[in-house]
């Protein structure tokens, strides 16, 4: 797979053209500020999973055994907003959600519309921690295995 540059720095093919996919143009914006951000933070070249960008991998497994993989930390290019995935849940960060900007949330996303208006060193935290959390290998009710 060649290496194109998006953002100043270098990643795949297919994560380059997921970004430049990406509308409207605020949107690929912040997915080239993201992506950086989160090959920052968890040290992992970004890797497209569907329309999904993924930084490292783990298989999880619930207590009901359900069961499958995913990224450590990802997030995906909407065209509503941007999706962060955070596997610890979005409950794991209330304080720091507080302090961060403009955001709406699900059970374990987090949704930003214009990450200009985010405080990036608050965000930055905020993955970090669910990084942390999931390298340590989750919670009872969720178990991860790093997988790369």
């Amino acid at each position: 797979m060649s290496a194109v540059r998006t953002g100043g720095r270098e990643v795949n093919a297919e994560v380059a053209a997921l970004i430049g996919r990406a509308t409207p143009v605020a949107r690929r914006r912040d997915a080239e500020t993201l992506a950086a951000l989160m090959q920052e933070v968890s040290g992992r070249e970004p890797v497209a999973r569907g329309t999904i960008i993924a930084f490292g991998s783990c298989h999880y497994r619930y207590l009901s055994g359900t069961e499958g993989d995913t990224g450590l930390l990802s997030f995906a290019p909407r065209k509503a907003a941007t999706t962060i995935y955070l596997l610890d849940g979005i409950d794991a960060h209330a304080e720091a959600l507080e302090k961060l900007g403009p955001h709406t949330t699900g059970v374990g996303c987090l949704y930003i519309k214009d990450l200009e208006q985010i405080d990036l060193g608050v965000l930055r935290g905020i993955l970090a921690r669910s990084l942390a959390w999931a390298e340590a290998g989750g919670s009872e009710g969720m178990r991860l295995t790093v997988t790369s």
